[in-house]
């Protein structure tokens, strides 16, 4: 198994491409943190993983929340071998002209601040050449309209990857950037479906990717087989950022 033995925390782990990331992991032989906002939502996830999970009830800007998984994981497993920093959120068709104080609050507060302060916090518990993945977006590098705040939130996690790469290379600590694109989740399905649509012809490996997929990428980066890895940026979007 990759992760045998390994302790992962898994952020925004409640659905989609991090609750499948959850389970590989699980299945991998880590025992894995998941956190997510909404308990109920939370309590689910850790009956569908069934077994060595914990789940942490808390919002991913918030850094008392923070502070309490930091807490939860020192207090049960004492040390960090792998981290997905994969809560965010995002805006959907706001312009430069349409974004809001609080538009903005809101994205950069979970998709920046979050993984920021969760590595920080958590750094002291990491060991030594343990691996961090930042969830990015196909978005990061691309300019589509109406997705300003959201796509610059994810091109500052690919900022984060290079500075924390020389930051924490005396630790042999690896950070990576996952970068999804089009991925069968349930937020997926919440979408209008002309855009759904339109996003599904744009991708030139002619589908949406599944869960799994993005799941299996994150094994990757987290295992030993991406040991001379660091610094990256791991597209999984069909191509469409490729071509």
């Amino acid at each position: 198994m990759k992760l045998d033995g390994k302790v992962a925390v898994i952020t925004g782990g409640t659905s989609g491409m991090a609750l499948a990331t959850a389970k590989l992991f699980v299945a991998e032989g880590a025992h894995v943190f998941i956190t997510g906002r909404r308990k109920d939502k939370l309590d689910d996830a850790v009956a569908d993983i069934g077994r060595n999970v914990t789940g942490v009830q808390g919002d991913a800007g918030n850094l008392a929340d923070i502070d309490r998984l930091v807490d939860v994981v020192s207090t049960q497993q004492g040390r960090v071998d792998v981290l997905f920093a994969s809560a965010g959120t995002w805006t959907l068709n706001e312009p430069v002209g349409s974004v809001t104080e609080e538009s903005f609050d809101a994205v950069f507060g979970v998709n920046v601040r979050g993984p920021l302060f969760t590595v920080q916090k958590l750094l002291p518990l990491m060991s030594d050449g343990a691996s961090i993945i930042l969830n990015g977006s196909a978005a990061a590098v691309q300019g589509s309209p109406g997705t300003t705040v959201y796509a610059a939130s994810k091109a500052a996690l690919r900022s984060f990857a290079r500075t924390w790469t020389t930051d924490l290379k005396d630790r042999r600590i690896r950070v990576n950037v996952l970068n999804p694109g089009a991925i069968h989740t349930p937020a997926f399905d919440a979408l209008p479906q002309e855009f759904k649509d339109e996003t599904v012809s744009l991708v030139p490996a002619g589908r949406l990717g599944a869960e799994v997929e993005v799941a299996t990428a994150a094994l990757f980066l987290a295992s030993e087989d991406a040991g001379f890895v660091t610094g990256a940026e791991l597209p999984v979007d069909g191509g469409v950022t490729q071509v």
